[in-house]
């Protein structure tokens, strides 16, 4: 018979494998997946099982937070290259005549 006070079933639901999930959807999950770890109430196998779904899904938002931080990067750097091209320039004075 099963503990009522423990929850999930000790079997792996069917989850989307995380490298299709998008940043937002990973993050969602793994924020329920830290809300469940930190109730504590089930076996040391599921526990582990949602651990490492959790690791995988920190690490999948830090894919996706690395690459937008590139593009922001590149963004900038381009418009910090153009902004530099067509900066006027300042006019030759001669101060010594």
């Amino acid at each position: 018979m099963s503990n009522p006070n423990t929850f999930g079933s000790g079997q792996a639901a069917e989850l989307p494998e995380v490298s299709t999930l998008s940043y937002e959807q990973a993050r969602d999950e793994l924020v329920e997946v830290v809300k469940i770890l930190e109730l504590g109430q089930m076996g040391l196998d599921e526990s582990l099982a949602y651990w490492e779904r959790g690791e995988a899904l920190a690490a999948r938002c830090e894919e996706h937070l690395a690459r937008a931080s590139a593009k922001v990067e590149e963004a900038l750097a381009q418009r910090g290259s153009s902004s530099a091209a067509e900066a006027p320039t300042a006019p030759d004075t001669d101060l010594n005549g």
